[in-house]
């Protein structure tokens, strides 16, 4: 699938996007997997723009596909154990994000990304996609607080210190095809 690109394009702006914080935990300890992004140049989580046929999950799912390799069938979604649990027959449940914020892509223009947490004790299924970084890095916790910010943002780090620290401790893996 061909990269989205921005839809607002006057300043002030915002754009709708989606990520995927993949961790592996078929080691001696858990590893967030993250990509040296091809345009920014820093490790970053999986994921892009919300497209205009899109819903967040369906993003999410080819984002996570093209970048990491990963199917959903490959992973489960971080979700609070305490969370509504309900048969929806006039609407589409989604899963509780890990962050949800908005930051600054340049002095004009901003995203409001949506993060979920993903867990997998297996190397993904697929290619990544022609034209996506195959720069990857399996990090630990320690590893993550030693980037610099030169290596990624601050934020990313935050997200992925709140997802070892908090998440994967008191959330609970969910299939993902609860979602479908």
């Amino acid at each position: 699938m061909k990269a989205m690109g921005h839809i607002h394009t006057k300043p002030g702006q915002h754009d709708h996007t989606i990520s995927g914080f993949i961790i592996r935990t078929d080691g001696d300890e858990p590893k967030v997997l993250l990509h040296k992004h091809k345009k920014l140049g820093k490790l970053l989580q999986f994921g892009g723009h919300i497209e205009l046929n899109e819903d967040p999950w369906q993003a999410v799912c080819h984002e996570i596909l093209e970048e990491s390799g990963y199917s959903m069938d490959q992973l489960k979604i971080m979700q609070p154990k305490t969370r509504i649990k309900y048969s929806a027959v006039h609407t589409k449940r989604h899963p509780y994000p890990v962050n949800y914020n908005t930051h600054k892509f340049n002095d004009e223009h901003f995203h409001i990304d949506i993060s979920y947490a993903f867990i997998t004790d297996e190397e993904p299924s697929y290619a990544i996609a022609e034209d996506e970084s195959e720069d990857m890095m399996l990090l630990s916790r320690q590893q993550v607080i030693e980037l610099t910010e030169k290596e990624t943002y601050e934020d990313v780090k935050q997200i992925c210190l709140f997802i070892f620290d908090e998440v994967l401790s008191k959330w609970e893996p969910v299939d993902t095809a609860e979602y479908n």
